[in-house]
């Protein structure tokens, strides 16, 4: 077992159970996560997931930034929705990121071009909505962590697997925590 896996694996964990709860302390673990990730997703040739790792470190820094500054209600950040209008920026987005990263990722002696840049392209957006603190973000991260749990499971990457796995699980339960809190 890699053991910069399972350390990856131990601060993804504490940041997705507090991103779920909505607490700001969630982004210092994320950064511990990701910074580890970009090394251990490069040595398995899964460039595009790597180098989101750097995207995700400057996102993790924007969204302690932004949720720090966001209204609070017991120290949970506030929920909003995506306004339906959103919704095909979203989807254009994502579909367009996919496509142009597995377009570039086949030029390269890449392990999972198509994979790869679907899990980077989506993932983008949905950490873009994150920050935003929007209730919608999870859908789209249980579609990714989907498609990510067999891209790591396909590269030997166990661990990165069953920490998405987790990840899954935890994007069900907040989505669900999300919408009892932006119901009220």
């Amino acid at each position: 077992m890699n053991p910069w896996e399972l350390a990856a694996s131990a601060f993804g964990l504490a940041n997705i159970v507090l991103l779920a709860r909505r607490s700001v302390w969630n982004y210092p673990f994320g950064m511990a996560m990701v910074a580890i990730l970009a090394g251990v997703f490069w040595s398995s040739k899964l460039y595009a997931v790597a180098g989101l790792q750097i995207f995700f470190l400057l996102a993790q820094a924007q969204g302690l930034w932004m949720w720090l500054r966001a209204p609070a209600d017991e120290g949970q950040v506030a929920v909003r929705r995506l306004p339906p209008m959103g919704w095909p920026a979203v989807l254009i987005s994502g579909l367009i990121g996919s496509a142009v990263l597995a377009l570039l990722l086949a030029q390269t002696d890449a392990a999972a071009p198509i994979a790869d840049g679907a899990v980077a392209g989506w993932s983008l957006v949905a950490q873009v909505l994150i920050n935003l603190r929007m209730l919608e973000s999870w859908l789209l991260w249980v579609g990714i962590n989907i498609v990510s749990v067999g891209l790591y499971a396909s590269q030997a990457l166990s661990v990165t697997a069953a920490l998405y796995v987790a990840f899954l699980a935890v994007s069900i339960w907040s989505w669900r925590l999300w919408l009892a809190a932006e119901r009220g």
